[in-house]
């Protein structure tokens, strides 16, 4: 009877989790494709660093210590509970003469070991549970709490921690009234002991009663997880599995708008077929049917931890935008809606959406792009383009983006550039350009067009971009790579007045259709010369040209200044005066876009420790570093209401290293903390220098 009670059990436990699981399919089904679920390898790859290797969450080293081991610890455990499901089937538990026998035990010292490692993790993790209770409930950690936490969050979280509390307790009970009624020991470490007190007359009975709890509960938390904070559970290895594997920094392709943007470059190219057929689809992301099936995985496998906006630079400085926000609204709105939508499809209307009575204004136009929430994510949910996509809706739909990035665009599109300046002043920052101080040896930067009629190509073209046209910073920064690879004599060509702005800016605002017609614009010119390889000391443009120009024709070898810059020292062609900067006290600020996004961390600190004993990192560095403020159009527009400005906090933490230079590797980045050096009044004590500068004034020359 108890065996036909326990399969009963199982199967309708199974029964509800399988229907559960029915919805969310239906919802995916419904949703669009994100991208192209391929490099099986690599996810794979991806998926045992992550999810197995928990290498994301060990970058919080004691509690991330912590959770690793609490993840590990319920894999060994795992084993025994599939073991317990077929012994619960066979009926092995409910006969007094056969509960002693272990249905995988064949598998012999394996065996033992996964059972004293389950045993171990059963207890181990019962002290962790209790920790995080405390910590939870009692201490006051900031990332716990905020506005888009509600009650029921807090009470998930809770319940949840003392299911497994008992699951845990029911676990050692049960091992150690197995040991007291088989008078087995060795393999149960912890149970051993604790079998000690348990009589052996109802040694049998208190196995069985753990037993039941233990499976029960399984059963219970296995279903209770689809409607509560923890179904990430289930549903973090899928999600980092299905993450993307392209770099951070890259925002997705609107098929839709290259279509339409072709034939506006080309008026003679074939139109599509028309098929009255086809939805057309709004552009964007109103509400939570524009968004994709990994949208939609992304917020169901949401921990709620808040490492996401522990990290956002927009949230430190007191501003309303939260990533964990941006992706429980998602769920929330999906929950309100999902019914309706699986009924009715994604043509359903309650009069409400994602944006705005979800996700508001203000916290989509905070959002600086830096992909800090995306990199601390355990398990690689994707925060930054459910922002983006929002921008798209906002900017081509509703064309509600604000005045300046409005302001912004228009420029853009009628003279290539952000701002008010003629297309014919482009190569105005290389007139009257020197090698030396001396003046004696004058720089005439070659255009790729003179090369190309000469019937020659440069091995790089070096993408100047619009700030390191206009921009006083960048234009210096310009000036002095110039300097640098006439030094090494490197064969390099410009675009000069044909050169456009690469529209990054205008992507990351939501202005597809403006980003796109740069770029093919771009490409068009670049591929009439022949250009394989680039070098920019932009690294927003740097991203742009090496992972978003691809999927538009565009394809080139794309390196940062600071990587030609590392390999010529290394090759010996660029030769500097150690000693010139060698006392000075150097610090580091990270270019999201080449760090984070990008991977690139050590090639600027080896061309920095080469010339400084004292080379100091910022305490928040490398993947860790804070923003400086300028990404994703912030440089272009007001900043949202705050405690603070975020350039300002960049550069405080810069202060503490006691810099006598503050060296960066992006226009942009050298703008903003020179505005932060500025307002703590300190120019006169600290200069701000792009690594190209400070490397012209230590050449040999």
């Amino acid at each position: 009877m108890l065996q036909i009670i326990f399969i009963s059990v199982t199967i309708l436990s199974f029964g509800i989790l399988f229907w559960s699981f029915s919805k969310v399919f239906k919802i995916i089904n419904i949703l669009k494709k994100p991208y192209s679920i391929s490099n099986t390898a690599e996810r794979i790859k991806m998926t045992l660093k992550v999810v197995f290797g928990q290498n994301k969450i060990l970058r919080f080293p004691i509690i991330g210590l912590m959770h690793a081991l609490l993840f590990w610890g319920f894999l060994f455990i795992l084993f025994g509970s599939g073991e317990m499901l077929v012994d619960g089937i066979l009926g092995l538990p409910f006969d007094s003469d056969t509960s002693n026998d272990r249905i995988f035990g064949f598998l012999g010292y394996i065996y033992d070991f996964i059972m004293a490692a389950g045993d171990i993790a059963g207890f181990m993790i019962l002290i962790f549970v209790i920790v995080f209770f405390i910590r939870r409930n009692f201490m006051k950690i900031k990332r716990f709490s905020g506005n888009e936490l509600r009650h029921k969050d807090h009470k998930d979280a809770s319940i949840a921690l003392l299911i497994i509390m008992i699951l845990m307790i029911t676990l050692l009970g049960m091992n150690a009234g197995y040991i007291a009624n088989s008078g087995s020991e060795g393999i149960f470490p912890i149970s051993s002991f604790l079998a000690k007190f348990i009589p052996a007359e109802s040694a049998h009975s208190f196995e069985l009663i753990n037993w039941w709890f233990h499976i029960i509960f399984i059963f219970f938390f296995a279903n209770y997880l689809p409607y509560s904070k923890h179904f990430h559970v289930f549903m973090s290895a899928p999600n980092v599995y299905f993450s993307r594997t392209e770099p951070l920094t890259k925002m997705n392709k609107l098929e839709s708008v290259t279509t339409e943007v072709k034939l506006m470059l080309d008026p003679n190219a074939e139109p599509p077929p028309m098929d009255d057929d086809i939805e057309i689809e709004r552009f964007g992301m109103k509400d939570v049917e524009d968004g994709t099936w990994k949208n939609y995985i992304d917020a169901l496998a949401c921990t709620q931890c808040g490492r996401c906006t522990s990290v956002c630079p927009a949230n430190k400085t007191g501003k309303k935008l939260s990533p964990r926000k941006i992706v429980l609204d998602y769920r929330r709105r999906m929950e309100e809606k999902a019914d309706m939508i699986i009924k009715e499809g994604k043509s359903y209307d309650d009069g409400k959406s994602l944006y705005s009575d979800y996700t508001t204004y203000e916290e989509i136009w905070a959002c600086t792009t830096c992909n800090a929430c995306a990199q601390e994510c355990p398990i690689n949910i994707d925060q930054p383009s459910m922002i983006l996509e929002m921008r798209r809706y906002i900017f081509m739909e509703e064309s509600a983006a604000p005045s300046l990035i409005n302001a912004m665009s228009t420029n853009i599109e009628n003279n290539g550039a952000p701002w008010k300046y003629s297309t014919a002043d482009r190569l105005k920052w290389a007139d009257k350009l020197y090698l030396n101080d001396d003046k004696k040896t004058e720089i005439n930067v070659p255009l790729a067009a003179d090369k190309f009629a000469k019937g020659r190509v440069a091995e790089y073209l070096f993408w100047v971009g619009s700030t390191g046209c206009y921009d006083e910073g960048g234009i210096r920064i310009s000036q002095n790579f110039v300097k640098i690879l006439e030094h090494c004599g490197i064969d390099y060509a410009v675009l000069g007045t044909e050169e456009s702005d690469s529209g990054d800016n205008a992507k990351r605002a939501g202005n597809e259709f403006l980003f796109q017609m740069q770029a093919m614009m771009n490409i068009e010119i670049m591929n009439k010369y022949g250009v394989k390889k680039i070098v920019t000391c932009d690294p927003h443009d740097f991203n742009t040209l090496k992972n978003e120009y691809c999927e538009l024709n565009g394809n080139y070898e794309v390196i940062h200044h600071t990587q030609l810059i590392s390999e010529l020292i290394k090759k010996g062609k660029l030769e500097i005066d150690i000693n010139i900067f060698a006392q000075k006290n150097i610090t580091f600020h990270d270019p999201c876009y080449l760090g984070r996004g990008n991977g690139e961390y050590e090639a600027p600190r080896f061309v920095l420790k080469r010339l400084s004993n004292n080379f100091k990192d910022m305490k928040h560095c490398k993947s860790s570093s804070l923003c400086c403020g300028a990404g994703g159009t912030q440089m272009f527009k007001e900043s949202e209401k705050g405690d603070s400005e975020i350039y300002e906090m960049k550069t405080e933490e810069a202060l503490e290293t006691k810099p006598d230079i503050i060296a960066t590797a992006c226009p942009m980045c050298m703008t903003m903390i020179t505005d932060g050096i500025k307002m703590k009044d300190k120019e006169n004590d600290i200069q701000v220098m792009d690594i190209a500068e400070i490397i012209v004034k230590s050449l040999k020359i």
